[in-house]
């Protein structure tokens, strides 16, 4: 492959990448899909309609994942989720954070584009404040006591990270073949769980959550099978176009946003370069824009009062510096992490849950 070849490659990634982020935009905006609303009903209301739609669309993510390991296609090794170590605590202590910030902030990084590209201008601040607090957490002062104090506390785990290595260990099979089966019964308990409540088991919440699951799956194929390269031209290395991590990446959307503000304040410096996740920011905003016209419901509202505004102020600012701790939102670990069945990412999740509960739980007896 020579450089234009790869010039091209690489513009092929990012418009597929727009492609799947701007039908992910309509699909969130149309449906609303919401991991703090899936939680929010949960612990309010004691409905668990969104929560099934999230364990579904999960499901599916998981599946497509398997299969494209499966046909050799991907490997979880090459994914940003593949370290030397299991960084426990900042994923722990990042995933409380981010899910205390979601709450406070009226949903995570992706609800807040998505409300964005309907017209709602606190969105737009909670994403600026967002942005630049994770910035701050991966390249400025809170980086030393992230990498120092935090990501100090890590440990190798026996076997790998990845639930497919576990399997292909203990039952002398390929790591293809452990990913596919690993996939399948995690798939299945998860739908097992979503489709057991009859109330559940409507076209909208199936369609809703196989289409999220798809289209981070198809994300994945975006990544990893579009644009992977064997031999890049001036380093003659195994290569993955259009990625902040140089390494197979899907759906992530708080590192993103720190690393677009960068390039847009540093373009000119010439270092700066347009990858998957900053496209896939852009593509939700421009999908939940079109479905919003489309539906005549886009609308301008702002703040309502100032303890609003402090309120999404603080919980915007808890998401940036939560994200980068755990290496992703809901989105980046929650969906597109989990769907590799990775340790880290299943204690990101959990803590990100956690933390939106705690939050839920000190509104409820604030009020």
């Amino acid at each position: 492959m020579d450089a234009t070849q790869l010039l091209e490659l690489q513009w092929q990634v990012l418009g597929s990448a727009g492609l799947v982020s701007l039908l992910f935009g309509i699909v969130l905006h149309r449906s609303h899909f919401c991991t703090m609303g899936a939680v929010s009903d949960a612990v309010i209301m004691g409905n668990f309609e969104r929560l099934r739609q999230w364990a579904l669309a999960l499901a599916v993510a998981m599946l497509i994942f398997g299969v494209l390991c499966f046909a050799g296609l991907i490997s979880p090794l090459q994914s940003i989720y593949a370290t030397d170590t299991a960084y426990w605590l900042s994923a722990c202590v990042g995933g409380l954070l981010f899910g205390w910030g979601m709450v406070w902030s009226s949903g995570c990084g992706s609800k807040s584009l998505v409300r964005f590209g309907a017209g709602n201008l606190k969105s737009l601040v909670v994403l600026l404040v967002m942005g630049c607090a994770a910035l701050i957490t991966l390249k400025g002062a809170l980086a030393l006591p992230r990498v120092n104090v935090f990501e100090a506390v890590n440990a190798p785990v026996p076997g790998g990270l990845f639930a497919g290595q576990w399997l292909a260990s203990s039952f002398n099979i390929t790591l293809e073949q452990g990913s596919m089966v690993a996939a399948l019964l995690a798939a299945m308990l998860l739908g097992i769980w979503a489709f057991k409540d009859r109330s559940f088991r409507t076209s909208h919440n199936v369609t809703t959550a196989c289409l999220v699951g798809a289209l981070v799956g198809a994300m994945w194929w975006v990544s990893g099978v579009l644009g992977h390269g064997l031999e890049h031209p001036e380093t003659l290395e195994e290569f993955f176009v259009a990625t902040s991590s140089r390494k197979m990446e899907a759906l992530s959307l708080t590192a993103p946003m720190a690393l677009g503000l960068d390039a847009l304040m540093y373009l000119s410096d010439g270092t700066k370069r347009f990858t998957i996740g900053m496209v896939s920011v852009l593509g939700i905003c421009v999908g939940a824009f079109l479905s919003a016209k489309q539906q005549g419901t886009f609308k301008l509202e702002g703040f309502s009062n100032v303890s609003d505004l402090v309120r999404h102020l603080v919980g915007a600012s808890l998401m940036g510096v939560g994200a980068v701790m755990a290496m992703g939102c809901s989105i980046g670990q929650g969906l597109s992490g989990l769907s590799t069945l990775n340790v880290v990412s299943l204690a990101a999740t959990l803590s990100i849950l956690a933390g939106a509960y705690l939050a839920l739980m000190n509104d409820l007896r604030s009020a």
